[in-house]
């Protein structure tokens, strides 16, 4: 075996094994999304508190990320990856023993908190362990596990909600998460602690920064839902997280040693990746988001059902990453990025022409175009952006990058419900005006209906009363619809500007493979 064999095999190893962990942690962030109602009647939860189960883990690993890079130059690559890995299995474990909503948002919380640092490093391991033109196939691994992993979240948790049991969408991490802590602290060989820097940190800035981010998600997650700035609670953390992000800013630019480098959004690409990686994620949450809420709720899907009906978006990234890998080796990333995101937009697009009847067939073509080139839209941002930086500020950076990502997907979630709230009550108003007398088809159902109901004595009122009832759902039903629709086309806009801005950014020209004993 060559000594070149020999070297790609120690950086392929370990870079498997860290990609699994932060596949693990991303998977998590959705994979309750299809099975909330299961969860909420196992643990007897009202509707408002369900939702919880996956705010808690998105507060907590948004308020992580950014402290990844800090933490990773403390206590190392491995032994960050090494307790971030065996946190999330115990924390796991605590989730599917949960006893009561109570204890399990608990339990999401310290998950996502644990978790969270095996996302980043994935990012910064893949600079490191590969060089030259390897780094397109590293950089299209690590995108399309942050587009793929989310997706699939949903699928992978309705099938085991359904065959298993909801208790399962936890304990099945718990055999991976054990062989990726015990892989990591054998295989992962990076850099080496240094514990002086805990005396130097800046306490007062990580502070600030998880006030500001906490307070920020949880006026994003529960905004549309206590009718935003109409609530006491929603107003005071608002103002929280303002005046704290603006002391945060202020801090980093000024510390000497900040926890966060946001000096490095002076370097005009890893500026505009950090906006395009934002972009990425109000796409890719929010339509995970979007779609499985619309089976449930409008079409009456069950959790397998729902699934197995956006599969194709998954089973499309998976596609697309060969064709990606073909193409970056001939073609500038750039334009590569411009042609995902434009896709990803014209998918939007396709799907405003929703109805009341779309399922799994209606639709696989605009999942197919938003899930095909989806690798095209995040792989080129991870190499134009983190690889335009100084490998000395990489890891600071990386987790300020991602960051980007999960905050672009809690801001796009809590806009996409806003609008779902909003613009369905204007269409049902719009709906409802043209329901009057003079609407001969309206008549027709209400007197068909009735009809049924009136056949036995007693029962006219009955059956004038039933066929209003249906009338109001039908009526219901199209204006959620045509929400849906407009929350799709709001998404489209944003990406319309990403693909816009993809010309200002500069070519990176990844530097010549390391010599074979480098690692």
């Amino acid at each position: 075996m060559s000594a070149s064999t020999v070297s790609f095999l120690k950086s392929i190893i370990p870079f498997v094994v860290i990609c699994f962990g932060g596949f693990m942690a991303l998977l998590d962030i959705q994979i309750v999304a299809s099975s909330l109602q299961q969860i909420g009647g196992g643990l007897s939860a009202a509707q408002d508190e369900i939702s919880w189960v996956q705010t808690a883990y998105l507060i907590a690993e948004i308020i992580m990320i950014p402290l990844s890079g800090w933490l990773t130059r403390v206590f190392s690559t491995r032994w960050l990856v090494v307790a971030s890995a065996a946190g999330f299995t115990v924390t796991s474990m605590l989730c599917g023993l949960a006893w009561n909503i109570e204890s399990m948002i608990a339990f999401r919380a310290l998950q996502g908190l644990l978790g969270a640092s095996m996302i980043p490093t994935m990012f910064t391991s893949s600079f490191h362990f590969f060089q030259g033109p390897r780094r397109v196939y590293s950089a299209a691994v690590v995108g399309t596990i942050a587009s793929v992993a989310p997706t699939l979240g949903p699928v992978i948790g309705g099938w085991i909600t359904d065959t298993l049991d909801w208790h399962w969408l936890f304990y099945v991490n718990l055999l991976p998460g054990i062989a990726v802590t015990i892989l990591a602290a054998v295989l992962v060989k990076i850099d080496e602690p240094d514990l002086k820097l805990l005396k130097g940190a800046d306490y007062p800035g990580i502070a600030l920064m998880a006030i500001a981010l906490g307070t920020l998600e949880y006026v994003l997650e529960e905004g549309s839902r206590w009718n935003w700035f109409d609530d006491q609670t929603i107003r005071a953390c608002a103002w929280i997280a303002a005046i704290s992000g603006v002391l945060f800013v202020l801090r980093s630019l000024t510390y000497a040693q900040p926890v966060v480098d946001l000096r490095a959004l002076t370097n005009r690409n890893f500026a505009v990746g950090c906006f395009l990686s934002f972009v990425t994620g109000i796409g890719i949450f929010s339509t995970i988001y979007l779609t499985p809420l619309f089976l449930g709720y409008v079409r009456g899907f069950s959790a397998w059902q729902t699934g197995l009906a956006i599969f194709s978006t998954g089973a499309a990234s998976l596609a697309g990453v060969p064709l990606y890998i073909m193409l970056a080796k001939r073609f500038d990333t750039r334009w590569l990025m411009m042609a995902g995101l434009a896709s990803f937009g014209l998918a939007m697009w396709s799907f405003s022409f929703i109805t009341h009847d779309w399922g799994g067939d209606q639709l696989l073509v605009p999942q197919i175009l938003r899930g095909l080139p989806q690798v095209f839209a995040v792989a080129p941002s991870v190499t134009l952006g983190l690889g335009s930086l100084t490998p000395e500020r990489l890891k600071y950076a990386s987790g300020l990058f991602n960051m980007m990502r999960n905050l672009g997907g809690a801001v796009g979630i809590a806009v996409c419900g806003a609008i779902l709230n909003s613009r369905t009550n204007y269409h049902f108003d719009a709906i409802a005006y043209h329901l009057n007398p003079a609407n001969q088809p309206m008549n027709r159902l209400v007197a068909g209906v009735a009809s049924r109901y009136g056949a036995m004595p007693a029962s006219v009122d009955e059956g004038h009363v039933a066929a209003l009832k249906q009338l109001w759902h039908l009526a219901y039903r199209e204006a959620s619809t045509l929400a849906f629709a407009d929350a799709f086309r709001a998404i489209m806009v944003a990406f319309v500007v990403a693909t816009l801005l993809v010309p200002l950014l500069r070519k990176v020209v990844p530097p010549k493979a390391a010599p074979a004993d480098a690692h």
